[in-house]
């Protein structure tokens, strides 16, 4: 059976009891989409929580390697990397017991998706979970 994202109402819910989201591949760079919405998200009062190898310090938060390094809890797992690079982000995930795992427009891998499923998360694939937060969140409330 194909994967599908679950109901707005699903969605709704988790980004309304979600505190914590935990950015994958969130880039230093203003002009990078990772950028540009984890400082929205950031700006809606999350906390974020970049997860880059390659960089110190994203938004005023200090960065981490892996999600494996984080020593609080995660709600969202929010992840800007290329479709094939998700399968070990997913098991990192369901290790350190993340609420969902959220990948970013034009990402979508269906391994990822039934490890993070069976591990219990919540999984949107293919979606902007800024998108989602301004219609689902944003528009509720205004």
């Amino acid at each position: 059976m194909a994967f599908r994202n679950p109901p707005d109402e699903v969605r709704r819910r988790l980004l309304e009891e979600a505190k914590t989201i935990a950015v994958v591949g969130l880039s230093d760079n203003p002009e990078r989409t990772s950028h540009q919405v984890a400082a929205a998200l950031q700006a809606a009062g999350y906390r974020i929580i970049p997860v880059n190898p390659n960089v110190t310090e994203v938004l005023g938060e200090k960065a981490v390697a892996s999600l494996t390094e984080i020593d609080e809890p995660v709600d969202i797992v929010d992840v800007f990397r290329r479709s094939e690079h998700t399968v070990p982000v997913a098991e990192e995930a369901v290790k350190i017991g993340a609420k969902a795992l959220w990948l970013q427009e034009g990402v979508y891998n269906e391994e990822a998706a039934r490890i993070a499923q069976e591990g219990g998360l919540v999984v949107v694939m293919d979606r902007c979970i800024k998108v989602d937060h301004a219609l689902l969140v944003k528009g509720r409330k205004g």
